[in-house]
């Protein structure tokens, strides 16, 4: 069975990259019996009631956010409002794991595409140069469905901030990696609260596929 880890999570995020790197231990596959756990350091909030004083356990949360999309348009928390997603960071002059990535959520796309509950959103970590028209252009190359999934620009530091500390994701500018910068080539899959109950290698297939069984999972959930 599945168990909740939280302080793990940044360490299991860093273990793939555009660089050299090691595999993270694989995870067990989600079964109907069995629920997604919640991922990252939750907030304790005490709550007083008739003088006993209890503390609540508060998973971690994707704050809000506001980023533009390959179509110019704003896309914020409320986009996905009721949603699952899956979030990932990439730039569209990646050389080395960023198409790899691509290609594997486009497997995500023929299983859920058309299904209103579920949503994409890629943050470019480039967005200097992966302005909404280069974002739009490379999804149509890709044949990715904008209506389902998004490719999101906006405040490079914005973006660096929620990747780092919301998703607990890293990127960075490196001038000796592949394409100019090291970034994490994970899966985050968030839920309809916004948050986070998977993260998975995308740069390889079973690791999708599991995903895509995480996420049937996930939206049988109440």
């Amino acid at each position: 069975m599945r168990k909740a880890y939280y302080l793990f999570l940044p360490l299991l995020l860093a273990c793939i990259s555009c660089g050299p790197r090691k595999e993270p231990a694989p995870a067990e596959p989600a079964t109907a019996a069995t629920r997604l756990p919640y991922l990252g350091e939750p907030t304790y909030v005490p709550r007083t009631e008739n003088g006993v004083t209890t503390v609540d356990t508060v998973p971690h949360t994707i704050p809000p956010f506001s980023f533009t999309d390959q179509d110019g348009q704003t896309v914020t928390e409320k986009t996905v409002a009721g949603k699952i997603y899956v979030a990932d960071f990439f730039f569209t002059t990646c050389p080395s794991i960023c198409p790899i990535m691509t290609g594997n959520l486009k497997k995500v796309q023929e299983t859920f595409g058309g299904n209103e509950n579920v949503m994409i959103l890629s943050h470019s970590i480039d967005p200097e140069f992966d302005q909404p028209g280069v974002l739009k252009k490379y999804a149509a190359e890709k044949g990715a469905d904008t209506r389902f999934w998004k490719f999101l620009t906006g405040n490079k530091d914005t973006i660096y901030e929620i990747c780092e500390h919301s998703y607990m994701a890293f990127a960075k500018p490196d001038k000796v990696a592949e394409g100019g910068y090291i970034h994490s080539g994970f899966f985050v899959l968030v839920d309809k609260d916004r948050h986070i109950r998977g993260a998975y290698d995308g740069t390889e297939a079973g690791k999708t596929e599991m995903l895509i069984e995480d996420m049937k999972l996930l939206l049988q959930e109440k």
